[in-house]
């Protein structure tokens, strides 16, 4: 396919379709993203290199306008609860997008389902995913329908799980259903799949498993990952198989809420593998990375870049003076985000969170930032009194307290990263983001990569400490911005 083409992308905040655009860009395709919110791409950095449609797969009239010249899309829609009103919604999704699909005169669809084993008692969350592309194939437009094992990279739910079930846990029970057999696959090769698949005719129709080169358990996924932190793990392997028992005891060890992770235990009854070659055939050229090489570069993300993987979270823009909180964990970290948006220039917030530190302090609590720089100096830390090398002016690469500033993008962007001693990595990000109404919303986020327990313990420690903190931060910047706006 002629990369001139017009690319429709549906799910691109989720996980995959986030990753998935860029790389179109990057291969020279126009990309139309079609989201039920346009707002929520506005913190993507490929926003403006793409067209954004806003529509509704579960209604019909709204997909046309998403559809009108569009030559390939791509379906990367589906819920994720484990019930007959999701699974519905799916079914009904699934069949208004054929349906417009057709109508549209779109070439083809390629559709990202799940390894199944239809012969199995798959779980009303997988069993969606398999009738999600049957639908889609029993359509007028062809398909290709890529059908992936357990995704690996830094964000990806069953990574994560893997992640912080090594991190925090020396001894583990495992119930039955970590020993069923998978075959994961990074998603660096998952999107080379997703992309190449419009340069090759041959897989028009077809219907691809695609794997990594080695069939593991999750207890082997595990194993691997612990050895490759360098932490000493121990499994105890019970007959119990104990679906819910086990999504609930994730959601507490883990972020990952049970409701996610229920439908997907429970379909871990077969051994969720690749079972032809077609994906060898149809592209010879991509050849998988192991388990063990996905793991190194996701946690490479994690571990050494993980500020920039962030930057593509939705940001939610408000309106007046509303002060929106959010604590998530992404890409492997927890973050607190705080925003504001202001009747201000972006360049007059800009030299207001780029002047805070040094004699002119942290315009809120300087008595609390103080007593953190005399306890870390106390411990053998860096300490708050390096200050700054002048008082407004700021470069990437110097110190300013006991921070190191990260990154510099002027009238957009300062990144910091902490240089105290904590059991983790910890950064503090201010942006300043131009709105179409000539306002600027204020971003506020600190972020925290904890290692082990006493990593998570110490988050969560601070955590009621940091709302009062970075909540009066976020005002004193405000008023700050105003100030400098009059003066």
């Amino acid at each position: 396919m002629s990369s001139d083409k017009l690319i429709l992308v549906t799910g691109a905040t989720g996980y995959v379709g986030g990753r998935l655009v860029p790389r179109l860009l990057e291969s020279g395709y126009r990309v139309r993203c079609m989201v039920r919110d346009a707002k929520r791409l506005d913190g993507f950095y490929w926003r403006r290199q793409v067209d954004v449609v806003e529509g509704d797969a579960l209604k019909l009239e709204t997909l046309m306008p998403a559809m009108q010249n569009v030559s390939a899309a791509y379906y990367l829609i589906h819920g994720m609860q484990d019930d007959k009103e999701s699974a519905e919604r799916d079914m009904a999704a699934a069949n208004n997008f054929a349906q417009a699909a057709e109508q549209a005169g779109i070439e083809r669809i390629i559709y990202l389902g799940e390894l199944v084993d239809p012969t199995s008692n798959l779980s009303l969350y997988l069993r969606s995913r398999h009738e999600t592309g049957y639908i889609l194939r029993h359509g007028r437009v062809p398909v290709t329908e890529f059908r992936a094992g357990m995704i690996v990279g830094s964000g990806s739910v069953l990574f994560e799980m893997i992640r912080y079930l090594a991190e925090r846990e020396p001894l583990f029970i495992c119930p039955a259903w970590f020993f069923s057999e998978a075959q994961p696959i990074g998603i660096r090769d998952t999107l080379e799949y997703l992309v190449s698949a419009l340069k090759v005719p041959e897989s028009i129709g077809r219907m691809i498993e695609i794997g990594g080169p080695t069939r593991l358990t999750y207890a082997d996924m595990l194993l691997i990952y612990s050895k490759e932190r360098g932490l000493k793990r121990r499994l105890i392997r019970t007959p119990i198989y104990a679906p819910r028992l086990s999504a609930y005891w994730i959601h507490m060890i883990t972020p990952i809420h049970w409701r996610v992770m229920l439908p997907l235990i429970e379909g871990l009854h077969a051994h969720l593998v690749v079972h032809d070659d077609a994906a060898k055939k149809l592209f010879p050229q991509i050849k998988p990375f192991d388990f063990e090489t996905a793991v190194r570069k996701a946690l490479g993300r994690v571990l050494s870049d993980t500020v920039e993987t962030s930057w593509s979270d939705a940001l939610v823009t408000t309106a007046g003076d509303v002060r929106p909180y959010k604590f998530a964990i992404d890409e492997g970290m927890m973050f607190e985000r705080r925003t504001l948006l202001l009747d201000l220039p972006a360049d007059t917030v800009f030299r207001a969170y780029t002047g805070v530190g040094g004699e002119r302090g942290w315009l809120y609590m300087d008595w609390a930032w103080a007593l953190r720089g005399w306890f870390d100096k106390l411990i053998g830390g860096v300490g708050i009194r390096r200050g700054r090398r002048h008082p407004d002016d700021i470069r990437a690469g110097e110190s300013l307290d006991f921070w190191r500033v990260e990154a510099v993008e002027p009238n957009r962007l300062m990144r910091l990263r902490a240089e105290m001693k904590a059991p983790g990595k910890a950064w503090l990000q201010f942006e300043s983001i131009p709105q179409e109404d000539g306002k600027t919303l204020l971003t506020e986020t600190a972020y925290f990569a904890p290692r082990g327990f006493w990593g998570f313990a110490y988050w969560y420690a601070m955590w009621p400490f940091h709302a009062f903190l970075f909540d009066g931060l976020i005002r004193r910047l405000a008023s700050r911005a105003h100030l400098l706006a009059h003066a």
